[in-house]
């Protein structure tokens, strides 16, 4: 009878085990996986910015550029609207007139880190550094200092959205249904198109310059 109860209670251990060990993985495995939505609850991160307002945020990616970025600073100013430029800080050494002239005509300059290297294997440390080589190079520039940060291809991880938050700044993403793909270059109309029919307050628009 010993011999039975010990062994029931080594079965019940063992199984009570396995099952802790099994919650401790999911629990893991869960922190390593968080979605949208955890990061938007914690103002971690954002894709959208609630509003009753029928407004949305025009954003550009990778700029500026000598050819087309002058050309989209022209045509906000006809339309006195202001947009957000997610500048790449190689980018901003090369052009410093065209980021002057961004801050001088009222748009926000973000940061979109110095190399626009692909984060994906990065570590903490060379994350940081992409960072703040950035946004020395806009506040020697400007004199102003981002608040703001897109990821690279909008990749995005629990580490890299820290870095980002650690350095002080809130990672800006964008709609999901208003990223434009200008980059495939598919023509005006259906970039006109696909922002119009898709528009809804708060949105904020992806374009690159």
């Amino acid at each position: 009878m010993k011999k039975k109860k010990f062994f029931k209670w080594l079965i019940f251990i063992i199984s009570c085990s396995v099952v802790l060990s099994f919650i401790s993985v999911l629990s893991i495995k869960a922190n390593h996986n968080k979605g949208r939505r955890f990061y938007e609850e914690q103002g971690k991160a954002i894709w959208e910015v609630p509003t009753k307002e029928k407004v949305i945020a025009l954003t550009f990616d990778d700029g500026p550029s000598s050819t087309y970025t002058p050309q989209i600073l022209d045509i906000l100013k006809q339309y006195k609207a202001k947009a957000t430029f997610f500048v790449v800080g190689s980018r901003v050494k090369a052009h410093p007139d065209i980021v002057k002239r961004e801050i001088l005509d009222g748009h926000e300059l973000a940061n979109h880190t110095y190399n626009h290297s692909n984060f994906r294997g990065l570590t903490e440390e060379e994350i940081r550094k992409e960072l703040r080589k950035a946004k020395q190079i806009i506040v020697e520039l400007t004199g102003f200092s981002p608040k703001l940060f897109r990821p690279p291809g909008g990749y995005y991880n629990e580490i890299i959205i820290n870095v980002a938050n650690q350095e002080g700044y809130t990672v800006v993403m964008w709609s999901w249904h208003q990223d434009t793909y200008d980059w495939k270059q598919p023509g005006v109309r259906n970039i006109v198109k696909k922002v119009l029919s898709n528009a809804r307050n708060g949105d904020i628009v992806l374009f690159h310059d």
